[in-house]
């Protein structure tokens, strides 16, 4: 009978901890205040970082990054020291108002310092990124930053009305990953999206056998697209060895079809 029960709870507890996987998926984030900046429309944008489960609203705190920058031209521009603190979700985040001077595709990025999350017992390091084109100039939208892993578009990532199918191609230490699970998840800023089920938080499809995913946006706003991998290395915590996440992130704003 006890043996029963103890093997009850352990698969009651398998259950839940597979329930608050689906729903608590995290994601970094970089988002702009514009993704396509037009003539005669503000020139600066403001880029937000921060790290947080985006539909549900519960951020976490985001310790001054590894590395940020902007990649235009396949030039690269190291902005880190430009951040500001400011507080995403209530937790520390990090903000920077960017003066776009010339036509071009702006790739910014982010790699954060490792994140202990005790509730998965492993590190997590999310490569966020995001495009912002500029004055009608669109190429190099495709073109990789460089990150240890990263998504590679291959739908435009801008210029998106929601409906849109959108491919990528997951890369890790530069080439395809074949069959990577890929997290989907929409910003519910203003908190009003609810979810029928703790399933529908967090959408996951799978790439194809060459690293290649594909997504239906339903809904206009910004959509976040997490492929998930483990490092080959890993790290310490409290002396022990524990593995590490490593999340290719890219944040796509989708937006609303209209007509006079």
């Amino acid at each position: 009978m006890m043996k029963r029960l103890m093997s009850c709870l352990v698969m009651a507890g398998v259950f839940l901890t597979a329930i608050c996987g689906t729903a608590s998926a995290h994601f970094g984030m970089v988002i702009p205040s514009d993704s396509m900046v037009m003539q005669g429309e503000a020139r600066t944008v403001r880029v937000t970082i921060s790290f947080s489960h985006p539909f549900e609203g519960e951020g976490m705190e985001l310790d001054r990054p590894a590395q940020f920058g902007v990649m235009t031209r396949g030039k690269k521009r190291a902005l880190l020291q430009y951040l500001k603190k400011t507080k995403v979700m209530g937790h520390k985040a990090w903000t920077i108002d960017y003066k776009v001077t010339r036509p071009g595709v702006y790739t910014f990025y982010m790699e954060p310092r490792p994140y202990w999350e005790p509730a998965e017992d492993h590190y997590i390091i999310h490569y966020t990124k995001t495009v912002v084109s500029a004055f009608g100039d669109e190429e190099g939208w495709d073109r990789p930053v460089g990150l240890k892993t990263e998504i590679i578009p291959l739908s435009r990532p801008f210029g998106l009305y929601a409906g849109n199918v959108f491919q990528g191609v997951v890369l890790l230490n530069g080439r395809p990953v074949p069959y990577a699970e890929v997290e989907v998840e929409y910003y519910n800023q203003d908190g009003r999206a609810v979810a029928p089920t703790d399933y529908m938080v967090t959408q996951v499809v799978k790439a194809d056998v060459n690293g290649v995913f594909t997504y239906g946006v339903p809904e206009a706003g910004w959509w976040g697209f997490a492929a998930l991998s483990t490092s080959d290395k890993k790290m310490k915590y409290r002396n022990q060895d524990k593995e590490v996440e490593l999340g290719a992130v890219l944040w796509v704003r989708f937006l609303e079809w209209r007509k006079k």
